[in-house]
């Protein structure tokens, strides 16, 4: 078995499918997902991450065939549409993206970083991650995650309507230890709920029609919260000091009689058209619209736009760069298998020569070194070619000739781990003779 793998993944995120089908495709966690990816044959690394807007999950392999039949079997019953498959070098940019917050809803997002970190713990902790390729690529996207929101803007200032809410409340009242309704658990109302996680109310309530989403984009939330429906709404405006609404209904949905009871309160409403009656609840209840959120979006989302420019280019380097490392490794694996191989055979070789030689008479040092010296410069010639075609196979995604290499030179490939004190590198190769290393580096 060597350390390194090719990557597949497969993706039902909020880019191409409803929330619905979100949900659809998390038949169960995001640890037993892991276990069951782990389990197959082939497999060597899996991992998965599951939020209200994404259900992902990808697997490393020695066979690019065995991993891509891995995830194709994870496909949920969804529309085509819905469901995005990703080969390695697809896979390697889609998790940087992720981690950047590029393909977050709200461009540039805190929340993920953590998200995806989590998730690789979690997949560390049933055996899904052991350093191979896959954990290198999760390594590298959080650290691209934290470079993007360190060395840009790309999460400053609000950007979506459910975080320039939220912005603009902080304006208006103190939002420490505040409590917060949303009304509508849909795309903006989850927004919201998000941006609120990230702000210092105490407590964040979601209501909606159907509770099972409200339940769903509660349970995605740090902050103590709770869902309900929206027959509840009326009790919960009394102990909410701000609400935001943002459910698309024909129909307003606060009403007078809503917020008859809720006292002071701050009313914002997204909704297209209103969700909340134009002065409802009289003076003590603040309702401000999407015409009060203007001036607090549009210089946040140029300068957000700004950085997303400098992050894709920031990705593109780190992409280069990984796709470099990950190709020097698997051309590193193929030439030490196949430099051990020729060490096997050059010294059962050597030792029957020596046995014949010394059967006529016991040989000089400086005999033995002669012989061993040929036996040197023999392995070296005859492996050049070699070494280069496979360097050459790795700079061109040739990895059929690097698999079929790994077949005849590496004894455990495809076999069980190698065991301690087998011959390996500390890096997960074959160990090359004395001075095939030194060789190497000067071809």
């Amino acid at each position: 078995m060597i350390d390194t793998g090719v990557i597949a993944g497969v993706s039902v995120s909020h880019a191409n499918a409803s929330v619905e089908e979100i949900e659809s495709a998390q038949t169960v966690d995001s640890e037993t997902l892991v276990s069951d990816l782990i389990s197959r044959e082939g497999i060597e690394e899996a991992f998965a991450i599951q939020t209200c807007n994404r259900a992902e999950a990808y697997v490393a392999a020695d066979d690019a065939a065995v991993a891509r039949t891995a995830v194709e079997a994870l496909s949920p019953d969804v529309r085509e549409g819905a469901i995005v498959q990703f080969d390695h070098e697809e896979s390697l940019r889609h998790l940087m993206r992720v981690a950047a917050g590029l393909e977050s809803l709200v461009l540039g997002e805190d929340q993920i970083l953590g998200q995806l970190q989590d998730a690789a713990e979690a997949a560390r902790e049933v055996g899904g991650l052991s350093g191979g390729v896959l954990d290198d690529a999760l390594s590298k996207a959080h650290q691209v995650g934290k470079r993007a929101r360190a060395e840009t803007a790309i999460n400053e200032g609000s950007l979506s309507l459910g975080s320039a809410a939220v912005e603009l409340a902080t304006r208006e009242i103190d939002l420490a230890d505040a409590s917060a309704l949303v009304v509508g658990a849909g795309e903006m109302g989850l927004l919201a709920a998000r941006a609120l996680d990230a702000s210092p109310v105490s407590r964040i309530v979601v209501a909606n029609r159907t509770q099972r989403t409200a339940e769903h984009v509660a349970a995605d939330l740090d902050t103590e919260s709770a869902a309900l429906r929206l027959d509840d709404l009326s009790a919960a405006t009394e102990r909410a000091d701000v609400v935001i609404a943002a459910t698309g209904a024909a129909d307003p949905i606060v009403r007078d009689e809503t917020v008859a009871d809720a006292g002071e309160t701050l009313c914002i409403d997204l909704g297209q058209p209103h969700d909340v009656v134009p002065d409802a609840g009289g003076a003590d209840v603040a309702v401000r619209d999407i015409d009060d959120l203007e001036t607090v979006t549009d210089e946040a989302r140029e300068r957000r736009s700004a950085a997303a420019r400098a992050v894709e280019d920031m990705i593109d380097a780190e992409f280069d760069r990984l796709l470099e490392e990950f190709k020097r490794k698997r051309a590193d694996d193929a030439v030490s298998a196949m430099y051990e191989s020729a060490e096997r055979t050059k010294q059962r070789e050597l030792r029957e020569a020596m046995a014949k030689l010394e059967a006529n008479g016991e040989l000089t040092d400086e005999q033995r070194e002669v012989v061993a010296g040929l036996a040197d410069a023999l392995v070296g010639q005859l492996l050049a070619a070699p070494t280069k075609s496979l360097r050459e196979a790795a700079a061109e995604d040739d990895w059929a000739t690097i698999h079929t290499a790994m077949q005849l030179f590496d004894p455990e490939f495809d076999g069980p781990p190698p065991t301690p004190g087998s011959a390996r590198s500390p890096d997960g190769g074959a160990d090359a003779p004395d001075g095939v290393l030194e060789r190497l580096s000067e071809e």
